[in-house]
């Protein structure tokens, strides 16, 4: 199945660059180009993109803004959002974080690492690797005027023990690769649990389980540790 790629960003030579190397892969295809946020809302429905690649600081409407609209759109349910960023960790990640955006990556980052980002996002995981989780996470929670579009905690009572224990080693960071071979099953198996935590939860994907397993208290933004029962 062909993954259907937005690019948003007001650079011409930014997006050309990143057309060529998204279509060298063969399971992406650049379906669209916004060089504004308004533009990049509209495309994501017109285009039928799966996955839209985002740069934050765009004329007219901001990336953030862009982002938020495009998640609170019922009818791009399946849009995923990955934002491109100067910086990997700075203000703007807590606020994509907050509008609902599947992952982030650096405009450092190597050309196959961007690739495979988009891979990631589009199979509805979080693009956070556990280093960065804790960080973000810690520092996203100190912000007073927090407004993640997240389940309310008390949602957790929910879930099962096994899907709770889950959901906090998805808040690490951890692949359900990682997951399976640290509680012992297979990763199919710990799909499946992840899979109904967000049915459960009504979560998009696996960034808003990792927020909301800060938010509750589940896990504990200085260690990455799931809390004591």
């Amino acid at each position: 199945m062909t993954i259907r790629v937005l690019l948003a960003d007001d650079q011409v030579l930014v997006r050309a660059g990143l057309k060529v190397l998204v279509d060298s892969a063969p399971d992406l295809t650049v379906v669209g180009e916004a060089a504004t946020g308004h533009e990049a809302v509209a495309l994501a429905k017109s285009a039928r993109a799966d996955v839209v690649l985002m740069d934050i600081r765009m004329p007219e409407l901001d990336g953030l803004e862009a982002t938020a609209r495009i998640i609170a759109d019922e009818d791009l349910a399946g849009v995923r959002v990955l934002v491109l960023t100067t910086f990997e960790i700075d203000d703007y990640v807590f606020q994509a974080l907050r509008a609902g955006a599947s992952g982030f990556l650096g405009k450092g980052a190597e050309p196959d690492a961007l690739l495979d980002a988009i891979r990631v996002v589009a199979r509805g995981e979080a693009l956070l690797t556990p280093a960065a989780t804790k960080e973000l996470i810690s520092r996203f929670l100190s912000q007073p005027d927090r407004a993640a579009p997240v389940p309310a905690p008390t949602s957790l009572s929910a879930l099962t023990d096994r899907e709770r224990e889950i959901v906090a080693l998805v808040a690490t960071g951890l692949s359900n690769d990682e997951i399976g071979e640290q509680l012992g099953v297979s990763p199919l198996t710990a799909k499946t649990h992840v899979s109904r935590a967000l049915l459960k939860l009504g979560a998009r994907d696996r960034a808003q389980l990792v927020v909301l397993a800060y938010e509750s208290g589940l896990v504990r933004p200085n260690t990455g540790q799931p809390t004591e029962e």
